[in-house]
């Protein structure tokens, strides 16, 4: 169980797809000007990415390699048909407003390097967790972006008016512009942290100099050797 919650974690923090690999800037960037677009997109990406694993890795052996690439790319276009008529049906309003991203959730890297890269090489089990914490870990990176640029550019959280009347919009923030500079905010926030985090080994230059031989502050014990 400790092996599949590190799967799961690896998409959250460590491999998320979008502040460490980077992949599936495009649409990320283009939906998130507003909170509702942000989960819409979010949960979207994460059910084709759920579904699309689950049936690759359960038909793996069945797969032949050599057409391993036209048969991942007509599943994902299958859940990709059925999310955006859920959403037609269901969302319409939503639909309409993420317009064509929804239908080209089926080149997305994310999925595609995914099911290639893991999914056609895993059980299913591992791939359900590998899914779901890319999914999630693509959704709440897209909701906080979208959440920032509706707040600063709209003054407003999932359209209800969160800042005072007086406020005055700042519309760079939903201009392509304010989402690559948000974005490059989360980047640098992911950074900090992972450099704070690393900071008690990093800092001990006392221990460093001396020969620790204590394990806490990340300095392999040396027993007092010299180099």
């Amino acid at each position: 169980m400790k092996r599949l919650f590190g799967v799961f974690a690896n998409g959250l923090v460590r491999e998320n797809p979008l502040l460490i690999l980077m992949i599936g800037l495009c649409s990320s960037l283009a939906v998130t000007t507003s909170t509702a677009n942000g989960i819409g997109m979010g949960l979207s990406m994460t059910f084709v990415l759920l579904m699309s694993e689950v049936v690759i890795s359960t038909f793996r052996k069945l797969i032949p390699d050599s057409i391993r690439i036209p048969v991942f790319i007509i599943i994902i276009a299958a859940f990709t048909t059925v999310i955006d008529y859920v959403l037609k049906a269901w969302f319409p309003d939503l639909s309409k407003a993420m317009g064509v991203f929804i239908p080209l959730i089926v080149v997305n890297c994310i999925i595609m390097g995914r099911v290639e890269g893991f999914a056609y090489k895993q059980p299913v089990i591992d791939v359900i967790f590998d899914s779901m914490g890319m999914g999630v870990g693509y959704t709440w990176v897209l909701t906080g972006i979208a959440l920032v640029r509706e707040l600063l550019g709209n003054g407003t959280i999932l359209n209800f008016q969160v800042l005072p009347s007086s406020y005055q919009p700042i519309i760079f923030f939903i201009l392509p512009p304010g989402g690559f500079f948000v974005f490059s905010l989360f980047i640098s926030l992911n950074l900090y942290i992972k450099s704070r985090l690393k900071a008690p080994a990093a800092d001990c230059e006392e221990c460093a100099a001396n020969g620790c031989m204590k394990t806490h502050c990340g300095i392999p014990e040396n027993n007092g050797e010299q180099a």
